[in-house]
């Protein structure tokens, strides 16, 4: 078999697997749905769904960006709309378990593009983790100030803050890259790592700050479009706790490395909204922000994907 038959066999291989499981986190969420007997999808408002899914794709560009700003950073050159689309296809691979697929899409799309594999696999944990830390960070803060008496959920968020963090601090990050002899299988990274700054680092935080909120305000979004009664509260309201459910929901489910988080993120979504908002919303908000997220990254990856391709051509 030669090269080029070889990589079209990888390539279709995982495109069969993120299929698979994408098909069954859809399955799972209408399963979970359809045993609410007070729910019905009719009754939804389609507007404020839609909305949901736009702030969830905004707010995951400033995170794309700061990974572009990453890569050249560590002396590559994508252009702006191939980070940008291996970004948001490579999120699809984490409904497989592991997480190690969210790598593999985005340095398979970015290989033809001149990116060195092995860079852009360790620029994915950098950006990954810098994710992880400021929506920790966030979650641990809102729950500090605003809701002291979640203490283990509070306890939670300072530990999967240190867990994440920590090893994004640049020395750290280097030396565990060192460490992992990573820098012995392509000698370019270590040089390329010389870009990674603490400045870089500011930059990522800064930028996940305000792609955790835009993802707290989809939440709302959803909220609001399940009927309720009384009705969800305002947004300055709500948005402190939201985002910080979010934020919670979300690290917690990717350290577990369950596919997607599943299960974890409902968890914790639910501790932080059966209070206020009452189990059937707690319990069908969580799996409705599943399914809208995952339909907003299948677009989204569908469009970049078919502009990459009529690039091509």
């Amino acid at each position: 078999m030669n090269k080029k038959r070889l990589f079209m066999v990888i390539r279709l291989t995982i495109a069969v697997i993120v299929i698979f499981f994408l098909y069954r986190a859809i399955q799972d969420a209408r399963a979970t749905l359809g045993a609410e007997s007070s729910f019905s999808f009719r009754e939804l408002k389609l507007s404020w769904l839609a909305l949901a899914g736009v702030s969830y794709g905004l707010g995951l560009l400033p995170m794309g960006i700061y990974w572009h700003r990453l890569l050249h950073s560590f002396g590559q050159q994508p252009t702006t709309g191939q980070t940008l689309s291996a970004f948001y296809l490579g999120h699809l691979g984490k409904y497989v378990p592991g997480k190690a697929m969210v790598v593999v899409l985005r340095t398979g799309m970015l290989k033809d593009s001149g990116v060195n594999p092995t860079v852009a696999a360790v620029s994915v944990f950098a950006e990954t983790l810098t994710m992880m830390a400021v929506g920790a960070f966030l979650a641990a803060l809102i729950l500090a100030i605003s809701f002291a008496d979640q203490t283990w959920l509070l306890g939670l968020a300072i530990m999967l803050m240190l867990l994440s963090g920590v090893p994004t601090w640049p020395s750290i990050f280097r030396w565990l890259v060192k460490r992992m002899r990573v820098t012995k299988l392509d000698p370019i990274l270590e040089e390329a790592l010389e870009g990674y700054t603490v400045k870089l680092v500011m930059i990522g935080w800064l930028a996940n700050v305000i792609g955790w909120f835009l993802l707290g305000f989809s939440l709302w979004a959803t909220l609001c479009a399940i009927p309720m009664d009384p009705p969800v509260g305002s947004l300055s309201e709500t948005w402190l706790r939201l985002t910080a459910t979010v934020c919670l929901a979300i690290v917690a489910g990717f350290l577990s490395l369950l596919p997607g988080g599943i299960g974890v993120r409902e968890l914790v979504l639910d501790e932080l909204m059966i209070g206020p908002f009452g189990q059937v919303a707690a319990i069908v908000s969580a799996v409705l922000l599943r399914l809208i997220w995952l339909m907003t990254e299948l677009i989204i990856s569908g469009i970049l994907y078919m502009w990459i391709k009529n690039k091509r051509h």
